[in-house]
């Protein structure tokens, strides 16, 4: 093959790829998440699959340092607690680059999740391959998700609630209002939302 040719099929090729990476923007209702394995803070390996009896999952992206993340961790834990035992448990993911930001480092997620006393696992992305094949952006950043069929189906993703500053001021409980519709049979009437939050910390 003459090099003009291979270097046009090649540019081509990197066009095409970067074409499809700036298209992705995460995953949409309907869509098909896949499992995980990442660490807790017990130091044990997590994937959804370990959870038998789940319907579901809330699977939530955030981080220690975050005022975001920080505004919603008691929101978070109130979720776990009502929608596990209805087999919607939460599983946390830390996602942020700790080279960056040392407060979000595992060591100190294993003293975030004892001093809140967590009653769900918070995994470390260290690799952040989880919150980019998720397409997570923010933390916090939230997905419901659906066992159907033998697939994690995403049934909402988005913000929790349409107030990070004051729980008492919540007018439109987003995630809640999905899981009680999901539960109900019925469709699903706000299926995506702005994640508010701050941005995941990528590493360069």
């Amino acid at each position: 093959m003459h090099k003009p040719i291979f270097s046009s099929i090649l540019a081509a090729g990197i066009i095409s790829l970067l074409a499809f990476s700036s298209a992705f923007t995460g995953l949409e209702p309907g869509a098909a998440a896949s499992d995980f394995k990442l660490k807790n803070t017990d130091k044990k390996m997590v994937t959804l699959a370990d959870y038998k009896s789940a319907k579901g999952f809330i699977v939530v992206f955030t981080c220690n340092h975050c005022p975001f993340a920080k505004a919603y961790e008691d929101r978070i834990i109130a979720l776990d607690k009502k929608y596990k035992t209805l087999g919607y448990p939460v599983i946390a993911i830390n996602p942020n680059d700790s080279a960056a930001y040392p407060e979000d480092s595992w060591p100190e997620m294993v003293k975030r999740a004892k001093k809140k006393k967590y009653t769900f696992p918070y995994l470390y992305d260290e690799s952040q391959s989880v919150a980019k094949a998720y397409g997570a952006t923010k933390t916090p950043h939230v997905f419901l998700l659906h066992k159907e069929n033998n697939a994690l189906v995403v049934k909402y993703t988005g913000a929790i609630d349409d107030n990070s500053e004051n729980v008492k001021k919540v007018k439109q409980a987003y995630l809640e209002n999905a899981l009680s519709e999901l539960m109900s049979g019925k469709d699903i009437s706000i299926k995506t939302t702005k994640a508010i939050g701050c941005g995941i910390k990528w590493k360069k």
